[in-house]
């Protein structure tokens, strides 16, 4: 479906809104960047509450990959309405885009070796008005996929509920604003990881999948 790609495309999703998925990829990509990797950042929809004066994810994501915000996710795919994006769309009187138009419109600049795509919301809220981000996966191929989730309490629940849907690429559960002070955040940690089997994660630095880029 995409005529051209970066080599490695990493796809950053959430157990559900407000994990710090954009936080995530923004460090991600400076990361890369302080490494000498080219790389671009795509936000594929997104809504946003308009009273909320902070930036917009594509904001935050063009100021960590020094990109034009239109060229991480454009206007016509914003929406200003506390909203998953094609309920929003729909509450604007916007026609709600499929998740295969969203896929279509993933385009990239030239030598880029490295391809962020984070999501909006959760890994099972809507993304396009007839699919989720895993229907948006297994439309664009991601070589690896980055699900942020919390570290304290209702973690374990929300991790399992998703899992099954991403089983088909290489995974890393990243348990962001980890405190390995709080005995939950450790319990929760070894639960999945011992017990569940899944690659968890802490610290962005530490992500093994991460370190062939």
């Amino acid at each position: 479906m995409l005529r051209w790609r970066p080599e490695h495309l990493v796809l950053v999703c959430g157990t559900g809104t407000g994990v710090g998925k954009t936080w995530v990829s923004c460090r991600l990509a400076e990361r890369l960047r302080r490494a000498g990797v080219r790389v671009e950042a795509r936000k594929p929809t997104q809504s946003h509450d308009p009273d909320d004066n902070s930036p917009t994810d594509a904001q935050a994501l063009a100021a960590a990959t020094h990109e034009a915000e239109e060229a991480v996710c454009p206007a016509s795919r914003t929406y200003p309405v506390a909203m998953a994006p094609p309920m929003a769309a729909d509450a604007l009187g916007r026609r709600p885009l499929t998740t295969a138009e969203l896929a279509d419109a993933l385009t990239w600049g030239p030598e880029v070796a490295v391809g962020i795509v984070e999501t909006a919301g959760g890994v099972h809220s809507p993304l396009g008005f007839d699919g989720d981000t895993v229907d948006y996966a297994r439309l664009v191929q991601p070589e690896w996929v980055l699900l942020v989730a919390d570290a304290g309490l209702g973690t374990i629940n929300a991790v399992r509920s998703v899992v099954p849907g991403l089983a088909e690429w290489p995974l890393a559960v990243l348990l962001n604003r980890f405190d390995p002070t709080d005995d939950l955040h450790r319990r929760n940690r070894d639960w999945l990881a011992e017990r569940d089997g899944l690659p968890i994660y802490t610290d962005l630095i530490d992500v093994g999948l991460l370190r062939g880029i």
